[in-house]
């Protein structure tokens, strides 16, 4: 009971950081003629509730696909028609064809919040909060630190309750289908996780981890018996799946391609903005859109991203475990964000939550990650005027990282994961007798460097000549730290002796 009410005060708490955030601005705010992504969700919602589906994805005289044109699956369009249902209920010129373009009014902005806050409420944090209860070999107070420092990771806050978008729909239903694959449901586990990419293309980035986790199991359980009948049950899961979500458009091939061409557009190039991948960071240096082309470039980075997530892909296949595929998650949507094509800076929410799966078993590690995940966010979040909220969301959520791991006393290598690598490293045994002062001081200085940068670029005004400086600085800085941390991962799943005997979740 008392668990119970300790959970409850720390959704309350959630809840509150999530409504303080939501009052500040929002993308786009005032700032015609495309706004910003708030503006975005507000147009699909028009277009869908407008217009006949077949029309959702194609370029027409009412649907201008220049002007926000829908670019993500078919369930984010049922999601943006169910939202619109309820907007023309309220206010019909809301959502008006047309006139509505731009609409911006106190009601509809809350009208536009509360919808998030529904998102979370009824997919993100039931997940967050069952995950954390049915961790194994962990106390009560453990389990419910867990669900406070994932709730108040303040990455996905800023963007959804400030920024505004609905990733907490994709990255929740992924989340309750690591839930059912821990309980052993991997037909329900498939369902959850087809949905998820289903709503956002962008979810491939945890995809591999998903095929190679189940397909690792079928191959366990001998693919001339159970293991077949396993394989052929997920099979005919995922394509009854897809078939519910695409059904609408599966009756003309050309729709089917449209919304495909919709979702990949390849035309957009290997980045956009300053975004804290290895793409962008070496531009700095090349300017690689100049020096390579658009085919080259689609060509180069799938070869990296491919080669760059192959190791872990391997490992999880030959020996599937609930602990290995969570680490492999966080290693692969990693890879993705640094090396694909297209990438945004808003991505890296897709790496932050699988760092939040592992929270409770690598606190340290987890909670720098996620800062620094939050602290790349920085000049998109200075864009629509977030910088109050990110400055007392950050600190707070490391305040309660501290409060409650004490991550500055788990940096022994058996705490970060790390001591069959350090036993294969019998030669540098002495090296790593320094190791946990040397990780504080890194973190120390890692922080530093964060705050340092944050001030300048709320602050300072950049030399004429270098107007990008301290957005590109907030990127290459970043980037350095996820190579590193791309690194750290790989080894932890390369070396991981408890696959054997994984950690199970009851």
């Amino acid at each position: 009971m008392e668990k119970w009410s300790l959970m409850t005060i720390a959704v309350l708490l959630a809840l509150t950081v999530r409504w303080a955030v939501s009052l500040g601005s929002y993308s786009g705010a005032g700032k015609p003629r495309m706004y910003g992504d708030y503006e975005a969700q507000r147009h699909w919602q028009e277009i869908t509730y407008n217009l006949p589906i077949r029309q959702w994805y194609f370029n027409t005289s009412d649907n201008n696909l220049l002007y926000w044109g829908l670019d993500y699956p078919p369930l984010t369009a049922y999601h943006s028609f169910v939202c619109a249902y309820i907007a023309k209920l309220i206010n019909p010129d809301w959502v008006a064809l047309h006139t509505s373009r731009g609409y911006e009014s106190r009601p509809h902005k809350l009208f536009m919040r509360t919808t998030v806050f529904v998102a979370d409420l009824l997919v993100y944090i039931p997940a967050v909060i069952l995950y954390c209860f049915s961790l194994k070999e962990t106390s009560a107070k453990k389990k419910v630190s867990s669900a406070l420092c994932i709730l108040l990771y303040p990455g996905l806050i800023l963007i959804d309750h400030g920024h505004f978008q609905y990733n907490s729909v994709s990255l929740g239903l992924a989340l309750w289908a690591v839930l059912c694959l821990s309980h052993d449901w991997d037909l329900l586990g498939s369902v959850a996780f087809c949905l998820a990419l289903n709503y956002k293309q962008m979810e491939l980035y945890h995809s591999l981890p998903f095929f190679c986790y189940l397909l690792g199991k079928c191959f366990k359980k001998g693919l001339k018996g159970k293991g077949l009948v396993l394989l052929a049950k997920l099979a005919g899961t995922v394509l009854l799946s897809f078939a519910a979500c695409w059904l609408p458009f599966g009756t003309d091939v050309e729709q089917i391609m449209q919304v495909l061409r919709r979702l990949f557009p390849i035309d957009r190039g290997l980045f956009e903005d300053k975004v804290a991948n290895i793409w962008c960071s070496l531009s700095v240096l090349i300017k690689i859109k100049n020096v390579i082309s658009p085919r080259t470039q689609l060509k180069l980075s799938f070869a990296v991203t491919f080669l760059s997530l192959l190791p872990a892909c391997i490992k999880l296949t030959v020996q599937p475990s609930l602990r290995g595929f969570k680490f492999a998650l966080v290693s692969c949507a990693l890879s993705f964000f640094l090396f694909s094509f297209q990438v945004h800076e808003k991505s890296i929410l897709l790496v932050s939550v699988p760092v939040c799966l592992v929270i409770n078993e690598i606190p340290f590690m987890a909670t720098w990650f996620l800062l620094v995940s939050t602290f790349s966010l920085l000049p998109l979040l200075l864009r629509d005027g977030l910088l109050l909220p990110y400055a007392a969301t950050a600190p707070a959520f490391l305040a309660a990282c501290l409060a409650s791991f004490s991550i500055l006393d788990k940096t022994s290598a058996e705490d970060l994961q790390l001591k069959a690598f350090s036993l294969s490293l019998k030669a540098y045994t002495s090296c790593f007798k320094a190791f946990p002062r040397i990780v504080r001081s890194l973190f120390l200085l890692s922080l530093s460097l964060m705050g340092i940068l944050s001030v300048l670029s709320a602050a300072a005004p950049p030399p004429q000549r270098l107007p990008d400086l301290f957005p590109v600085a907030v990127a290459v800085v970043s980037c350095l730290h996820f190579l590193l941390f791309l690194l750290y991962f790989n080894v932890v799943i390369l070396w991981d002796s408890k696959n054997k005997g994984q950690k199970k979740t009851s």
